[in-house]
C-alpha cells in the first residue's frame, strides 16, 4: 500500500514539473538504443528545433534559452524519450525513460511550429526508431522514418509584427518628414532604421521562397536562393504602378553577387533583400536633388558589402516621357559616417536612356536611383572662360569700388547741397566690395577645413548679397521720390535711416538665420559637370538650406527688381515727356547709369533657362556685366563728373540723376 502512494505522488511531482497543466503545442518521440554512458546536450540556436543522435549525445537545439545539460540514466538498453513544447507555460521539456528534464523555461510563445524540413542519416548506426511528432491543437501522430538527424522549421511571428511595424513607421515618418517630435533629432536617425530593418529582414522566417511586406510607400522584399539557384542570374520584376512617374522596375542581379555576398554559414541559403522606397525622404542631400519618381530602391545581400563586381547589376526604371531639358544619371546613396549625412553618388554607375525606361549598370549594390539633372546646355571649355571671367571682373569690380569710395571721401565737395544721391551710390559701391571680396575668398576659405571658419564665411557672402540687393532697392526707392513725388517732403537724417534699411536689415536677417539654426551656414557642395558622365565637386562657404536661399535670397531679389525696373521706366517717361533736344548723349549716359545702379541687368537670369546659342550669350552677358559691376558705375561716373565739369555747373537738389539731370523735377530732401 506504501509503494502504490509513493509511486502515485512521484507520477504527480512528474506531471507538475515537466507536463504543465496545458497540453502540448509541439510533441516529438522516438526510441533511442543506448549502446554507452551518454548524455544530453541542448544549444540555442535560431528558428530551427533539430535533434541529432549519436552514441555519445542526444543534441537538442532550439531558440529558447537553456538552462543546463543533462547526464542521461547509467543503464544501457532502448529508451523511449519525448519532448514537449507547452507554449502557454513557456516550456520546452524532455522524458527519457521515467527521467524528466526541463531544457528551458522561456519557450518563447512567439515562435509556432512551421514545418518538417528534412531529416538525415549520417552515420546509419545510431539511428532513432519509432519515430513520429504532432503539432497544433489536434496534435495527430505523424510518422517519421528512422534516422538519426530531424530539422523542423518555427516560425518567430514576433519578428514578423515587428517587421510590420517598423514599416509602417518608416511609412509615417516619409509622409510627413518635418513633423515635429518635441525634440530635435539626429537626422541620420531614420536612416538607420532603415538599416535595421534590413538586418531583421535578413532573419525573418516565413514560408515560400518569397514574402513581400510593408505598403505602398515602403515596400520589402526577400527572396531565398537555394545552394541550387546560386550559379544562376536571377531577375526580378515589380508591380505595375499605375498613376506614378515610374511605372515599374526590373533588376537582374548576376550570379557572381551570390559568390561575393557569403554570409555566416557558407551552406546557408543566401537571402536577397529588395527596398522599393515611393518617398525621398531619407534620402534629403544638400544639393536638393530631384529623383526621378521618388523612386529609391535598395538591394542587398546575405546582409554584407557587395562592390567591385566584374559583372554589374542591372536596373530598369520605367517612367514617363521626360523633358526634353533634363537628363537622367543614375546615381547611389552614400553616407559620411563621419557627419552621418548623405549625397548621391554616381562612381561605378552607367546611365543608358531608351523611349520611357532609363537603365542603370553598376557593379555594386546599396540605394539607387535616377536623378533629373538640367542637361549640361554649355561645354567645359566655356565655363572655363567664364570662370577667369567671373574672378577677373570681381577682382576689377572691387578695385574700382574701393578706388571711387576713397576719392568721394577725399573729396571737399560731398558736404555740398545735392549730394544724397551720391552717398547712396557709394554705399552700392560698398556692398559690391563687400560682395566681391567674399566670392573670392570663400572657396578658399572652404578648402582649409575650419568649420568656424567656413560659416563665417557663408555669413558674410549671404551679409554681402543681401546688402547689395538691399541698396540696389534703396536706388529703387530713391529714383521715385526724384521722379514721381510731386511734394516737397523733408525727412530728417534720411542717410542715416537709409544706411540703417541697407545695412541693419540684411544684418537683422542672417543673424536670425544664424540663430534659428547654426548649420544654415557652412560648406555647400556644387557638382559641376565637364560632361554628362564626368562631374567634379566645388565647395564653397554659403547657406546649407536651399530652402532659405530661395524664399529668402530669390525673394528679395524679385521685389527689388519688379520695383527698379518700373522705376526705370518711370525715368524714361519722364525723359520722353520732356522732349528736350540736345541732351541725347547725356540720356543716354543717365539710363545705362541708374541701370546698373538699380541691379537691371541681374534680370539677365530669367533667360539663363532658354537653350542653344541664344542661351551662351545671355550667360556671358550676365557673368561681363554683373561681376563688372563696380568698374562700370565707377567709368559711369567719372564721365558724368566730367559732364559737370565741362558745363562748369554741379548736380542740384532739384536734379533727377545721381549727378546731374537735363530736366527739374520736384524738390527734393536733404539730410
Amino acid at each position: 500500500m506504501m509503494d502504490r502512494l509513493l509511486l502515485a505522488l512521484l507520477f504527480l511531482l512528474q506531471g507538475v514539473n515537466g507536463s504543465s497543466h496545458h497540453a502540448e503545442d509541439f510533441r516529438f518521440c522516438g526510441e533511442r538504443r543506448q549502446i554507452k554512458k551518454s548524455r544530453i546536450m541542448y544549444q540555442m540556436q535560431s528558428e530551427n528545433i533539430t535533434i541529432e543522435n549519436s552514441a555519445e549525445t542526444l543534441k537538442i537545439g532550439a531558440p529558447f534559452p537553456n538552462l543546463e545539460n543533462y547526464t542521461l540514466p547509467d543503464n544501457l538498453g532502448n529508451y523511449r524519450f519525448c519532448l514537449y513544447w507547452y507554449q502557454r507555460d513557456r516550456i520546452f521539456n524532455l522524458t527519457y525513460g521515467r527521467n524528466n528534464y526541463t531544457l528551458s523555461t522561456e519557450a518563447n510563445p512567439s515562435f509556432e511550429f512551421s514545418t518538417l524540413d528534412k531529416l538525415q542519416n549520417k552515420s546509419g548506426v545510431s539511428v532513432l526508431f519509432n519515430v513520429s511528432y504532432a503539432y497544433g491543437k489536434d496534435l495527430r501522430n505523424t510518422s517519421l522514418s528512422n534516422a538519426d538527424v530531424y530539422f523542423f522549421s518555427v516560425r518567430d511571428i514576433s519578428k514578423v509584427h515587428a517587421i510590420e511595424e517598423q514599416l509602417r513607421n518608416l511609412a509615417n515618418y516619409m509622409k510627413n518628414p518635418n513633423k515635429p517630435t518635441g525634440r530635435k533629432t539626429n537626422a541620420r536617425i531614420p536612416y538607420e532604421r532603415l538599416l535595421h530593418l534590413e538586418s531583421d529582414l535578413g532573419q525573418v522566417a516565413f514560408e515560400g521562397e518569397n514574402k513581400t511586406f510593408g505598403t505602398s510607400t515602403v515596400r520589402a522584399t526577400v527572396l531565398k536562393i537555394g545552394s541550387s539557384k546560386v550559379s544562376q542570374d536571377l531577375p526580378f520584376m515589380s508591380e505595375l504602378e499605375e498613376g506614378r512617374e515610374v511605372h515599374r522596375f526590373a533588376v537582374n542581379l548576376p550570379s557572381i553577387v551570390f559568390a561575393k555576398a557569403k554570409g555566416r554559414r557558407k551552406s546557408a541559403e543566401r537571402r536577397v533583400l529588395l527596398i522599393d522606397i515611393n518617398s525621398q525622404a531619407l534620402f534629403q542631400d544638400q544639393n536638393s536633388s530631384r529623383v526621378l519618381g521618388k523612386k529609391v530602391i535598395g538591394i542587398t545581400v546575405g546582409n554584407t558589402p557587395v562592390s567591385g563586381l566584374p559583372q554589374d547589376v542591372v536596373l530598369k526604371f520605367f517612367h514617363d516621357q521626360l523633358p526634353r531639358n533634363v537628363t537622367p544619371r543614375c546615381v547611389f546613396w552614400d553616407v559620411d559616417s563621419s557627419h552621418g549625412h548623405g549625397s548621391w553618388k554616381s562612381d561605378g554607375c552607367k546611365t543608358e536612356t531608351g523611349n520611357g525606361q532609363t537603365v542603370c549598370r553598376c557593379n555594386h549594390l546599396t540605394y539607387f536611383a535616377v536623378l533629373m539633372m538640367s542637361s549640361p546646355g554649355i561645354d567645359y571649355i566655356h565655363k572655363e572662360y567664364l570662370m577667369i571671367i567671373t574672378y577677373v571682373g570681381c577682382i576689377i569690380s572691387a578695385v574700382a569700388s574701393l578706388f571711387t569710395i576713397i576719392i568721394f571721401c577725399c573729396s571737399r565737395r560731398k558736404h555740398r547741397d545735392g549730394t544724397i544721391n551720391i552717398y547712396i551710390h557709394m554705399n552700392l559701391l560698398g556692398a559690391i566690395f563687400l560682395l566681391d571680396v567674399s566670392f573670392l575668398i570663400t572657396e578658399h576659405l572652404a578648402s582649409i577645413g575650419s568649420e568656424a571658419a567656413c560659416k563665417a564665411g557663408g555669413m558674410f557672402l549671404h551679409l554681402s548679397l543681401l546688402c547689395c540687393l538691399t541698396w540696389m532697392g534703396i536706388e529703387g526707392y530713391n529714383l521715385y521720390r526724384l521722379v514721381v513725388e510731386v511734394f516737397n517732403t523733408y525727412v530728417e537724417h534720411f542717410i542715416f535711416k537709409l544706411c540703417m534699411v541697407g545695412w541693419g536689415l540684411p544684418i537683422f536677417i542672417v543673424g536670425v538665420i544664424f540663430l534659428a539654426d547654426k548649420t544654415n551656414y557652412g560648406p555647400f557642395h556644387i557638382e559641376v559637370f565637364e560632361s554628362l558622365e564626368k562631374s567634379t565637386n566645388a565647395t564653397i562657404c554659403w547657406i546649407t538650406a536651399p530652402l532659405i536661399h530661395n524664399i529668402v535670397n530669390l525673394g528679395i531679389f524679385s521685389l527689388m527688381f519688379l520695383f527698379n525696373l518700373v522705376m526705370l521706366g518711370a525715368m524714361v517717361w519722364e525723359i520722353l515727356r520732356q522732349r528736350k533736344r540736345g541732351h541725347k548723349l547725356k540720356h543716354t549716359l543717365v539710363l545705362l547709369g541708374l541701370s546698373l545702379v538699380l541691379g537691371i541687368p541681374w534680370g539677365l537670369a530669367f533667360f539663363s533657362f532658354s537653350s542653344g546659342s541664344f542661351r551662351l550669350v545671355v550667360i556671358y552677358l550676365f557673368t561681363i556685366i554683373n561681376t563688372l559691376q563696380g568698374f562700370l558705375i565707377f567709368l559711369w561716373y567719372w564721365t558724368m563728373m566730367r559732364q559737370v565739369r565741362k558745363s562748369k555747373s554741379y548736380p542740384s537738389p532739384n536734379s533727377s540723376d545721381s549727378t546731374t539731370m537735363p530736366f527739374s523735377t520736384g524738390r527734393t530732401s536733404t539730410d
